[in-house]
């Protein structure tokens, strides 16, 4: 058995996907959280089919046609929360720790991004598999090569955090891969206001590590907030009636950072209430959707050993 986090990923998100990052460099700040992706895997006859596609390129690249996979999660299937990314390192850790083998981070996360990418031809960034072979809160610069930075939170700043951070489930299902395509072909095309606003994105990404680390979650909820409003202006499905609805019932009540997650389009919402509004934002959210609580993960994904599993 083997296990990963999923993450929430306070700003960058989109600066990560080719070719921006290659061709202007993009920057993601983002935190892993305690809700895993949980695999087991079992001997079983050889040819027992498989009806996740995800799980079946990941035994095709550890050759394992004679196991039975199970796949349990801790978070709502399109909450944004980079699910899929979470449930291929797991699996990929699980295989590995069979063959007596452990992967480096690093190794993990571009070996799920190459399984998602390239045997599965999903469109997206890095950032998810990061998040899930790293865990914590991670500054990470992607070019040509990644680099990884861990943000070093004091134990108060990480209590508030969690104190404060509410992630609310709208009960829609994410982006469609359309709207994807769309956003980077826009990029591809040089189209001002996108390309301005991944601009912007990345600069407001780049100050979040500061305050994270400086405790300054006040300042951490304005760039947040910002981020959101460029983030909203890529592609007119990328914001939903719901998710507008949910931001402003927190931001009435003493909210002081809201911003969707992943591609969004659905998914959750994150919102970081005022010190001392935290009953108060709760309260105002809580009839819009599913909360979902916030603990940070500071490991990444794991193998289990049977007494802890």
């Amino acid at each position: 058995m083997a296990r990963a986090p999923t993450r929430i990923d306070l700003g960058g998100g989109w600066t990560d996907v080719p070719p921006y990052p290659e061709e202007q460099g993009g920057f993601v700040c983002n935190i892993a959280i305690a809700r895993y992706a949980t695999v087991s895997v079992e001997t079983a006859p050889r040819g027992e089919p498989v009806d996740s596609p995800l799980t079946a390129a990941v035994l095709r690249r550890f050759n394992a046609s004679d196991v039975h996979v199970t796949i349990e999660n801790e978070f709502p299937v399109g909450a944004g929360l980079g699910g899929s990314s979470s449930a291929c390192a797991a699996l990929v850790t699980a295989l590995a720790a069979r063959r007596g083998e452990t992967l480096e981070p690093a190794d993990l996360a571009e070996l799920g991004r190459r399984i998602e990418v390239d045997d599965l031809g999903i469109a997206g960034g890095r950032q998810d598999h990061y998040a899930a072979a790293f865990g914590g809160a991670l500054a990470l610069t992607f070019g040509h090569e990644v680099r990884v930075e861990r943000i070093r939170i004091s134990g108060a700043t990480k209590s508030e955090f969690e104190r404060r951070a509410l992630l609310v489930f709208t009960g829609e299902s994410r982006i469609s891969g359309r709207t994807v395509a769309a956003v980077i072909n826009a990029y591809r095309r040089g189209d001002r206001a996108v390309c301005a606003a991944l601009d912007e994105m990345k600069a407001l990404a780049i100050q979040m590590p500061a305050a994270l680390s400086a405790g300054d979650l006040d300042l951490l909820g304005e760039l947040v907030a910002a981020h959101w409003e460029h983030q909203r202006s890529l592609h007119p499905e990328i914001p939903t009636p719901r998710i507008d609805e949910i931001i402003e019932a927190a931001r009435r009540s003493g909210a002081v950072g809201w911003k969707a997650m992943g591609a969004s389009g659905g998914g959750c919402v994150l919102v970081i209430a005022g010190a001392g509004r935290e009953a108060a934002v709760r309260a105002a959210v809580t009839p819009l959707g599913d909360l979902i609580e916030v603990r940070i993960a500071e490991q990444g994904a794991a193998y289990l050993p049977p007494d802890q599993s």
